[in-house]
């Protein structure tokens, strides 16, 4: 089992590519639109399949119902595998991958202060939805203003006549995260998503876990080198940031690093 989930990372690319292009696939659209995406993936995109399950979140709160079906299928993902959809599934998630890559210089930035995406999670999309009765995360989202409103102006002359203030700051927010994520890796992952905030506490219990051999562990840090959220695997090999890339367990000199479910 090990060397399937070792073969798999080396193509998680490929995959992330696959999943981008079936939750954005259109021609599902008429039947799965209704389904949460097992990632964020604004469901204004043009051709989602899909349900943003935190657009509907603040949809149902907005309108003073509890969100019980879309909380128990973002629950299921997340005790199934954990936060390994943001690693694998996420469009948003796999676009900062790509924008790290750019030949610019990096900022190290530590994990000790992504508890602020739990403050996105309670305060933008559900207090302030509760109050205003508006989607106000989906307003300002960057994934939602790459993936629905840039396309949808730049498509639709009835659209572009209605652009505004809000408009411009949507895209300014994102502008701001395109620097970000090409300088620090995954940004948006780590100190803004509200869903995986959601999944987070998930990754200890989750059926898909990572474990540590620390006899073998010599702590040379390959792992953090090579994570897309710049964690430690054996200081907390099922911490809430991680994201279940295995990128670790592929280049780890001493093999200690392997799957568990």
């Amino acid at each position: 089992m090990q060397k399937f989930w070792l073969r798999l990372a080396r193509r998680r690319g490929i995959v992330q590519l696959l999943a981008a292009l079936l939750t954005n696939s259109y021609f599902t659209e008429r039947f799965t639109k209704g389904l949460p995406c097992p990632s964020l993936n604004c469901y204004a995109c043009p051709a989602a399949a899909f349900a943003c399950p935190i657009g509907s979140l603040q949809h149902l709160i907005g309108r003073h119902k509890a969100p019980l079906y879309v909380l128990g299928v973002v629950g299921l993902v997340g005790a199934l595998i954990g936060r390994a959809s943001c690693g694998w599934f996420c469009p948003f998630g796999w676009f900062q991958e790509l924008a790290y890559k750019l030949p610019v210089p990096k900022l190290r930035l530590p994990n000790r202060f992504n508890w602020t995406r739990y403050v996105v999670l309670i305060g933008l999309v559900g207090i302030v939805p509760l109050i205003t009765r508006s989607p106000w995360f989906c307003k300002l989202c960057p994934a939602g203003t790459l993936e629905a409103g840039i396309p949808m102006v730049l498509v639709s002359a009835d659209i572009r006549a209605l652009v505004g203030s809000l408009y411009w700051l949507k895209v300014g927010i994102l502008v701001l995260f395109l620097a970000w994520m090409s300088v620090t890796r995954r940004p948006f992952c780590r100190w803004v998503c509200p869903l995986g905030a959601l999944w987070s506490p998930l990754n200890p219990i989750s059926s898909l876990r990572l474990a540590v051999d620390v006899e073998r562990c010599t702590q040379c840090n390959r792992c953090q080198e090579v994570c897309p959220v710049d964690i430690r695997v054996y200081d907390d090999p099922n911490s809430g940031a991680c994201i279940r890339c295995l990128a670790c367990a592929r280049v780890c000199p001493t093999h200690c690093i392997s799957v568990t479910s």
